[in-house]
């Protein structure tokens, strides 16, 4: 176990997918290509798989292209679309079962749209945020935003961010019911080495 406190390095996520052709010219619409590996996988999995995937942008008509882009390419809408209090987003579902949210907190273009995703975050569902947020400490990771149900981890500019969310939370943010058995079919690369956290992610 590593109990150093340096900045964490996420480089990548592996999703396990059924039809790996399919999955990669989906993620290859999205701009995703180099942030994200794909393997073959038929384990099985019910449900909502206790994590999500956001594309942060500069301003909502990127978001938009890259939600029209990615309802082409045939992602399910879960959430259309639109303004909100915090900004402009829409979620998705990809062929695979990934749920993937594009969200900016801007509200007003000021440049002409791009597919360019300014961060990815993965956000982890915990069903007990105190005990993983001292897992992941103990593991070397350097806690940054924390409130009540929600921690984010401090990662190297560049590098994928991570968060925790309690699994109510994190379900109802993406839209889709709180119920969900079988692999979470995400691994997650990262500079601390293997293993498994208390509700089951994997990382490598």
């Amino acid at each position: 176990m590593n109990t150093t406190t340096a900045t964490n390095t996420v480089s990548s996520l592996t999703l396990e997918v059924p039809d790996l052709a399919a999955a990669e010219s989906f993620y290859a619409e999205l701009g995703l290509g180099d942030r994200i590996s794909l393997q073959t996988s038929t384990e099985p999995s019910d449900g909502f798989r206790g994590f999500t995937i956001s594309l942060i942008v500069s301003q909502p008509a990127n978001a938009e292209l890259i939600l029209d882009a990615a309802i082409a390419a045939g992602a399910t809408v879960i959430k259309p679309a639109a303004k909100s209090l915090w900004g402009f987003g829409g979620t998705v579902q990809a062929p695979d079962g990934t749920i993937v949210k594009v969200a900016t907190s801007t509200k007003k273009n000021t440049k002409p749209a791009s597919r360019d995703v300014d961060d990815v975050v993965v956000l982890l569902a915990a069903s007990d945020v105190r005990a993983s947020k001292q897992f992941y400490v103990d593991h070397g990771f350097v806690p940054g935003k924390s409130f009540g149900s929600y921690v984010e981890f401090e990662t190297q500019p560049g590098s994928i961010k991570f968060a925790l969310y309690k699994r109510h939370a994190l379900a109802k943010d993406a839209g889709v019911p709180e119920a969900g058995s079988g692999s979470h079919r995400i691994v997650l690369e990262n500079s601390r080495g293997s293993f498994t956290d208390p509700d089951g992610f994997a990382w490598s």
